[in-house]
C-alpha cells in the first residue's frame, strides 16, 4: 500500500508558497508507517520546532490501474476521506537550501494521520466537497474540491502515468492555504462538510 501525496493543488496555498500555478502536477510519497489511525494522538518529533498542519481530502483507490485515462479515473476511486499532512517546516526549509528532497520533513513516523471514509457516492462532488479543520475549536483551514486546480481525476490520471496505482493505495490530494504549527496540548479536529472524521490531540 502506498500513500501518495500531491503538492500545490489550490491556488491560494500556491500563494503562500511563491509558486507559479502553471507548474506541472507535483507529488510525493509517504511510508505506510507515516499513517496515524483510529483518532490517536501526534508525538511532535525531537528533532523538530515547526511541525505544521495542512488539512487534505484524501481518495482511497479501489482497483489496479496503469496509464489510466483521465475519462475513466472516477472508477478507480470509491471512498473519500480526510487527512492531515505535517511537515517539519524548518526541516524542509534546510533541504530546500541544500537541494535535498524533502522526505525527512514529510515522510517521518505518524506524518500522516488518517480519518474515517465516506461512500463517494454520499457526497456531491459536481456541487464540491467542502471540508476544514479547527485547532482548538477554531477555524484555522477549509477548502472546497472545486476549489483545485486539478480535479480528482486529472490527480489519478496524472499520478498512473508515473506509478502504478493498487487497491487501498491512498492519495492525499492537497491542502488550501492556511497551514501552521502545532504545539504540545493543541487538538486538531477535521470535517468533510459539517461531519467530523478526524480528531488529533497533539503530545
Amino acid at each position: 500500500m502506498k500513500v501518495l501525496c500531491v503538492d500545490r493543488t489550490y491556488p491560494q496555498h500556491i500563494q503562500d508558497v511563491g509558486d507559479a500555478t502553471d507548474n506541472p502536477l507535483i507529488f510525493f510519497m509517504k511510508p505506510e508507517t507515516a499513517l496515524v489511525h483510529r483518532n490517536r494522538p501526534f508525538y511532535i518529533p525531537e528533532w523538530t520546532q515547526n511541525v505544521q498542519f495542512e488539512t487534505e481530502l484524501v481518495l482511497k483507490i479501489c482497483k489496479n490501474g496503469k496509464y489510466i485515462q483521465e475519462r475513466f479515473a472516477h472508477t478507480y476511486y470509491n471512498e473519500i476521506g480526510i487527512g492531515i499532512d505535517f511537515t517539519a517546516q524548518d526541516m524542509k526549509e534546510k533541504l530546500i537550501a541544500l537541494h535535498q528532497p524533502w522526505e525527512k520533513a514529510k515522510a517521518f513516523d505518524q506524518s500522516a494521520p488518517l480519518g474515517t471514509f465516506l461512500p463517494k457516492e454520499q457526497l456531491n462532488e459536481k456541487q464540491g466537497i467542502r471540508f476544514s479543520l479547527k485547532k482548538n475549536g477554531t477555524l484555522c483551514q477549509s477548502g472546497n474540491s472545486l476549489d483545485m486546480i486539478c480535479n480528482f481525476d486529472r490527480i489519478i490520471a496524472e499520478i498512473s502515468q508515473y506509478v502504478t496505482l493498487r487497491t487501498g493505495d491512498l492519495i492525499f490530494t492537497g491542502s488550501p492555504p492556511n497551514a501552521e504549527t502545532v504545539q504540545i496540548g493543541d487538538v486538531l479536529e477535521a470535517f468533510i462538510e459539517d461531519k467530523r472524521v478526524l480528531r488529533v490531540p497533539i503530545k
